[in-house]
C-alpha cells in the first residue's frame, strides 16, 4: 500500500515538472520575442498594399516601408503618398516596448487559426503614456508575435494580424493585416478614388463614422541591418 502510494506521489511530482518547464513563463517567454525584434536596428522593406476602406476603390500600390530604431517609421508609396491613417506606428512592434516600465498580465491560452498562443497584456506604469493596452499574441515555439491589439489615449485601437515566412528569425512577417477605424483615415488632398458606386471624385473629407479599414500588406524583401539613412524618414 505504501509502495503504491509512493508511486502516485512520484506520479504527480512528474506530472507537476512538466507542466512548469513546459509552460513557459510570460514574463521570459515577453522578453524572448523582445530580443528577437531588438536584433533589427533598421530595414528596408519593398512590397505591395491593398487598402480597404467603405466604399472606396483605392488602387493596389507598391510600397517602400523604412524602419530605423527606436522609433523612426516611414511608408512611402509609388505615387509618393502613404494611405495610413495615425495608428500606422503600430507596424513597429518595437513601439510595444519602447516603454520599459510597464507590467505584464498573463492572459493564457488561446487559437488563432487552430494555432495554440500564449496572450499577454501590458500595461504601462507611466499614466502619460499614450498606450492605455496592448495585448499581444505569440507563437511560444518561435517567439514571435502572430497579433496584436493596442489602444490608446488619442488615436483609437489599431489590430495587427502577422505571417511569417523566410525573416521569422528577425521577427519580422512577410504579410501584415493592420485593422484600424476609417474615421482616422485622411485621404490626401487632391487624388482621385472610384467608389463602390462606380462614380470618381476628389479626396476632400476623412472617411466617416464608425467604419473599419484594413491595409493587406505584402512584404517580398526586406535589407536588414544595413545602416539605413535618416534622410529616408524625410
Amino acid at each position: 500500500m505504501k509502495s503504491t502510494f509512493t508511486k502516485i506521489a512520484c506520479l504527480f511530482l512528474l506530472v507537476g515538472n512538466s507542466i512548469t518547464t513546459t509552460a513557459q513563463d510570460i514574463n521570459v517567454l515577453v522578453q524572448n520575442v523582445k530580443k528577437k525584434i531588438e536584433k533589427v536596428n533598421d530595414y528596408e522593406a519593398e512590397g505591395t498594399m491593398k487598402t480597404n476602406v467603405a466604399f472606396l476603390k483605392i488602387p493596389i500600390a507598391k510600397i517602400k516601408l523604412y524602419f530605423k530604431r527606436p522609433n523612426l517609421l516611414k511608408l512611402k508609396s509609388e505615387q509618393g503618398v502613404s494611405f495610413m491613417p495615425k495608428g500606422a506606428m503600430s507596424l513597429n512592434l518595437n513601439h510595444l516596448f519602447a516603454n520599459q516600465q510597464y507590467v505584464i498580465i498573463d492572459g493564457g491560452n488561446e487559437k488563432i487559426n487552430n494555432q495554440l498562443v500564449r496572450v499577454a497584456k501590458l500595461l504601462p506604469n507611466d499614466d502619460n503614456s499614450e498606450m492605455v493596452l496592448s495585448t499581444i499574441y505569440i507563437d511560444p515555439a518561435n517567439e514571435v508575435i502572430v497579433k496584436s491589439k493596442t489602444t490608446t489615449k488619442e488615436n483609437g485601437t489599431y489590430e495587427l494580424n502577422m505571417y511569417y515566412g523566410k525573416y521569422i528569425g528577425f521577427g519580422l512577417p512577410d504579410k501584415i493585416l493592420f485593422s484600424f477605424n476609417a474615421k482616422d483615415y485622411k485621404l490626401p488632398k487632391g487624388i482621385t478614388f472610384d467608389f463602390d458606386d462606380g462614380s470618381s471624385q476628389k479626396a476632400k473629407t476623412p472617411i466617416a463614422k464608425n467604419k473599419k479599414g484594413q491595409a493587406e500588406i505584402y512584404i517580398k524583401r526586406y535589407l536588414i541591418n544595413k545602416g539605413l539613412s535618416e534622410k529616408n524618414f524625410q
